[in-house]
């Protein structure tokens, strides 16, 4: 197994179409206003987030259940800025879609930035052959509100190569969440 340089990342960006959109480089501007970096790194690519957010809000006082969500327990904003309220979270879904190859496995972790704000970002590994627009989780921690800046990096993702190709893939089993398209709610 090995984790995989920039060099390797656009590679697979560029001929096999593993990340779309897909920028080559570490993108730390955008019209020369400063953003939360975002595109390739060393060992890694940090995705963006979406305009598209669902906030979680208690107004209907149900029950979390992760085999029976209710979808009205979320509201469904679009914007260049979410703010979340305190001790809430809101999902979003990345700017890029993945094709993840066979015989890789990625871990994806929260930029720093955010977790220095008490904003924790929970993204789930991405397995081998899933493919999709990867659905984030932003938990703000803190007593007040926090904002998430769409379009702009939010977590990193580390490609691990294994030195042989798994038995069975996610495509293999037929998982609940490929080929999903915008923020994708839990499943049974």
């Amino acid at each position: 197994m090995s984790i995989k340089s920039d060099r390797w990342i656009r590679r697979m960006a560029e001929g096999q179409g593993m990340i779309t959109p897909f920028e080559p480089g570490l993108v730390r501007s955008v019209d020369g206003t400063r953003v939360v970096s975002f595109g390739t790194s060393s060992y890694g690519y940090d995705i963006r987030c979406s305009d598209e957010f669902k906030i979680f809000t208690n107004i209907n006082s149900t029950i979390v259940d992760p085999k029976a969500f209710d979808e009205k327990s979320f509201v469904g904003y679009k914007g260049a800025v979410c703010v979340i309220p305190p001790n809430s979270f809101a999902l979003a879904r990345t700017v890029e879609y993945f094709r993840i190859p066979r015989n890789v496995l990625t871990i994806c972790l929260g930029k720093s930035t955010y977790a220095r704000c008490g904003i924790i970002v929970n993204v789930t590994p991405l397995e081998p052959e899933w493919e999709g627009h990867v659905t984030l989780e932003f938990s703000n921690t803190t007593p007040l509100p926090a904002k998430i800046y769409a379009n702009e990096g939010v977590a990193q993702v580390i490609f691990i190569e294994s030195d042989e190709v798994c038995e069975t893939s996610y495509r293999d089993r037929g998982g609940k969440y490929q080929g999903q398209r915008g923020v994708t709610l839990p499943r049974i």
